[in-house]
């Protein structure tokens, strides 16, 4: 079973990923994690912690001469920042630095402190932070190498920031790697994309913050991955469950979701068809290809709302826990807008699902046995073709 572990603070040492269940003998491009690191980082709006940082994957255990050996793989994100927060964030000794004591609206932070019985929100928002979200695109990179290898792609664009939308366009996976690999935005409309930038710097100059829906694409896709016999098997609700994780996640839909709550069924679903040699297909992909729980074969198509960031420099109304007297809520070091980021990590899991879904449904400890698994289901079912 594919599963993995995260681990660390925001200011800490070091953000540390376990992942259990990946076969052995599987390539892992160290090269192609540190570009999925470096992509999360970029983009227009993101704020002066992203100057700091330059994330690279450190591997700790589970890999030799390139290959994984069946153990668990872990992987270590540093943080140069680190070096700057060694006396506040010190796992020992007396505490030092001020306490955070004005929660955000929109945070964790008083949620958080009146659950964990917290007078310091710190404890609080270092974990509960989205620099959590740099471990699981490390882990997500290594997904996505074994959904390579089984022939699937995943990939993701912005598609509206803070009201501006970009115009709807079918892509697959690979045309949206192409379309977004020059843009600011990891936007494939250009026209919106420069509306996009204006709409960030008109936020920026008010101290303020925007949001967006990110779309994510997996191609290549098998038909019966997932399941629809336990809540908790259905493909669907493990993607909307891992996608929904990512901090200031609001909303997840796939293929038309809630447009489909106006629409007749005659105008809802994708009709069936067959053909010999090509099999059984749809002209349409309304289900963002998955019915009943389980992958159909055709791309997944699904997207997701991130409202704007909680942490804003012209900072909300909010009660200062420790006096509990109206205070102004605390601001730390943030983004204007971070939804193309949200989109890098949203590939991520996305890519997580789908690997386990693979690794749920063939197995095998070796990467050639799953293989082996693959071919005769593809054998199976090109019989019905």
């Amino acid at each position: 079973m594919f599963r993995f572990l995260t681990a660390g603070e925001s200011h800490g040492p070091c953000l540390t990923a376990v992942i259990e269940g990946l076969p052995a003998g599987l390539p892992v491009d160290i090269a192609a994690v540190n570009r999925d690191l470096a992509r999360r980082q970029q983009g227009y709006g993101r704020g002066g912690r992203m100057r700091i940082e330059k994330d690279e994957a450190e591997v700790l255990s589970g890999l030799r001469f390139g290959r994984t050996l069946g153990s668990p793989l872990a992987l270590a994100v540093r943080n140069r920042d680190w070096a700057n927060w060694q006396e506040r964030m010190s796992p020992t000794g007396p505490a030092a630095g001020e306490a955070v004591t004005a929660p955000r609206p929109g945070h964790a932070d008083l949620a958080g402190s009146q659950k964990y019985g917290h007078g310091d929100i710190r404890n609080i928002l270092e974990r509960a932070s989205a620099r959590e979200t740099a471990a699981r695109v490390a882990v997500g990179a290594v997904a996505r190498q074994l959904l390579a290898a089984v022939g699937i792609t995943v990939a993701a664009h912005v598609v509206a920031i803070g009201g501006v939308t970009a115009a709807r366009r079918t892509c697959t996976a690979a045309e949206i790697a192409a379309l977004t690999a020059s843009s600011r935005l990891a936007c494939a409309d250009p026209a919106a994309e420069a509306k996009m930038v204006a709409a960030i710097d008109k936020a920026k100059t008010r101290g303020d913050t925007l949001g967006g829906i990110f779309e994510v694409v997996a191609g290549g896709m098998l038909p019966g991955l997932g399941s629809h016999v336990q809540w908790d098997r259905r493909l669907d609700s493990l993607l909307a469950a891992a996608v929904m994780s990512i901090p200031a996640i609001k909303g997840v839909e796939i293929g038309e979701g809630f447009a489909n709550a106006a629409l007749p069924g005659s105008e809802a679903h994708d009709e069936i068809f067959y053909t010999a040699g090509r099999g059984y297909y749809r002209q349409t992909n309304r289900s963002g290809g998955v019915e009943g729980g389980i992958s159909t074969g055709e791309d997944l198509v699904l997207r997701a709302v991130m409202k704007p960031i909680p942490t804003l420099m012209a900072p909300l109304a909010s009660v200062d826990i420790a006096t509990k007297q109206p205070a102004r809520a605390n601001t730390e070091r943030s983004d204007v807008c971070a939804v193309p980021a949200a989109a890098v990590v949203g590939e991520a899991a996305v890519a997580i699902v789908l690997a386990g879904a693979v690794q749920a449904k063939f197995g095998g400890d070796h990467l050639d046995d799953l293989l082996v698994a693959v071919r005769h289901y593809r054998g199976r079912l090109d019989g019905d073709a």
